[in-house]
């Protein structure tokens, strides 16, 4: 009973959120879009997740949550700053900030970088710690 009711609520907040693009001229685009996304989320990204969540459950339980963490940060952070990484509206970027998006892919990497070095050096604080007790 409490997933129908949180599913309906979705629904009803979708509905609230989609009420705003009613009459929007750049809806068929929008629409084109989401329907994109939804294809791609099912036919790739789903996929890609269920062979690392079983490539990750071959692991040793303490390290799954060390890898597991940092991926998604990862992931998470590739998708917000995709459109600097691949220099999307570079000449809007570049008018409102007076700064162009080159660094943006060196700048995600070392992120990426340093959030696996802080995972593992926490992984090894933990297996130091473990051992001595």
């Amino acid at each position: 009973m409490k997933r129908l009711i949180a599913l309906l609520a979705g629904l009803a907040l979708a509905a609230y959120a989609g009420s705003f693009l009613l009459g929007e001229p750049d809806l068929p685009t929008i629409l084109v879009w989401f329907a994109g996304a939804a294809v791609v989320h099912d036919l790739v990204v789903f996929p890609l997740c269920a062979v690392a969540g079983r490539a990750l459950a071959r692991l040793p339980v303490r390290i799954v949550n060390h890898v597991r963490l940092p991926l998604l940060g990862a992931g998470l952070t590739f998708l917000l700053f995709l459109p600097g990484i691949i220099r999307q509206g570079e000449a809007t970027h570049l008018a409102a900030t007076g700064l162009d998006q080159q660094p943006y892919l060196g700048r995600w990497l070392w992120l990426v970088l340093g959030m696996f070095v802080v995972s593992g050096l926490a992984y090894g604080v933990r297996l130091i710690l473990s051992r001595r007790a």
